[in-house]
């Protein structure tokens, strides 16, 4: 939601008038996401019956996940999608963890860490439905995303990359830096807004019958500016179609909508562990489809792992690995929420803002109410 552009308000609207007209009501809509974790530990999470749409406006239980998050009473913070809270026992794993690496130090990181890793590598495998020779952990999704654009090998001068405006800053750099890195050409094309699904699939088809050199796009699935959730498997099959490679930025949508690696369509994906999951800060993961890992370079030639491994298209050098190790239980928090369930309690809430600033003058809603698409 922004001021409209076309037709420009008599009056900008102040930030305290919008946050006033947006609903005093609104701030229930926050107290179910906040709280604080009772002295003895949060209640079980036992999950009610019924739909995710039902589940959606149950307050009640959403109280009770609410009671697995510490949260300061002094701030109401609108900005979650950053990084996610670790839940309580996402927390204490992760202080578990780091009390083992820190007493075993490099004695545990040469040894049984290895162990580990393809233990968490095999948990995220699963629940993105891929193999586990497909995954490999990042500390984000940006240096996910930076590993396969800057390491993708088959682009030749003269060839096109294309982005749109409103994928993420760090993501646009990268796509840049290829003209100078591999003398190809950028093209950048506009989302529509008021954005729709056949607007944007239109955009991306002009885009492409434009540029008829592309070779790779990028695609956000959810954006992170406007909520924006791009039907990237139909964009994808269409570059596809073209002879172009599509890499998915799913920084956001991992933990918003339900979703697996086929659902997008794409061979190349990065993906973040510790904003909508609620690992802790620095973990995150890259997806490249079996078959296609030639197509992208090792990690400065590195050799510490078998050019046939995913693992070499990454160097990170000395990660947090309590981070890592907490990522099971961090999985098994949000299963046990259901991602089906905190979908339709975020597209609830998303609506019940939207509503009740609808009639705000001066302010026009670009993101659409289709339920897929936002």
């Amino acid at each position: 939601m922004t001021p409209g552009s076309n037709n420009r308000p008599s009056a900008l609207v102040s930030r305290r008038a919008f946050l006033g007209s947006a609903a005093l009501g609104s701030v229930a809509l926050a107290v179910p996401l906040a709280g604080q974790a009772p002295a003895g530990g949060p209640p079980p999470l036992a999950r009610p019956d019924g739909s995710p749409g039902l589940i959606a406006r149950d307050e009640q239980y959403w109280q009770r996940v609410a009671a697995h998050y510490r949260v300061p009473e002094s701030v109401t913070n609108l900005e979650a999608g950053y990084w996610g809270v670790m839940a309580a026992p996402v927390l204490a794993e992760y202080t578990r963890q780091i009390d083992r690496v820190n007493r075993e130090s490099s004695f545990y990181a040469r040894g049984a860490y290895t162990v580990d890793l393809l233990a968490v590598r095999t948990r995220i495998a699963t629940a993105l439905g891929a193999e586990v020779s497909e995954i490999a952990v990042t500390r984000g999704a940006t240096e996910a995303l930076q590993c396969l654009i800057g390491g993708y090998n088959r682009l030749k001068p003269g060839d096109t990359v294309l982005y749109a405006d409103l994928d993420y800053p760090g993501m646009q750099y990268a796509m840049n830096w290829l003209a100078e890195r591999r003398g190809v050409r950028v093209a950048r094309i506009a989302i529509p807004e008021p954005a729709g699904r056949e607007n944007v699939l239109a955009a991306y088809a002009a885009a492409l019958t434009a540029n008829p050199g592309v070779r790779l796009l990028l695609l956000t699935h959810l954006n992170n500016k406007t909520g924006l959730i791009v039907p990237v498997a139909e964009i994808a099959a269409l570059a596809r179609r073209r002879g172009a490679d599509v890499i998915v930025d799913a920084a956001h949508s991992w933990g918003q909508v339900e979703l697996t690696v086929g659902d997008l369509g794409a061979d190349f994906v990065g993906f973040n562990l510790h904003k909508w999951i609620g690992a802790p800060l620095g973990v995150g993961a890259l997806y490249i489809k079996k078959g296609r890992l030639g197509d992208v370079d090792r990690m400065m030639a590195d050799e510490d792992q078998p050019g046939d491994s995913i693992l070499s298209r990454v160097h990170s050098g000395t990660v947090n690995f309590a981070a890592v190790l907490a990522v099971p239980t961090a999985l098994d928090f949000h299963a046990a929420v259901g991602p089906a369930n905190k979908a339709a309690r975020l597209r609830y809430l998303r609506d019940r803002w939207v509503n009740a600033v609808r009639s705000v003058p001066g302010l026009q809603i670009l993101t659409p109410d289709e339920p897929q698409m936002a």
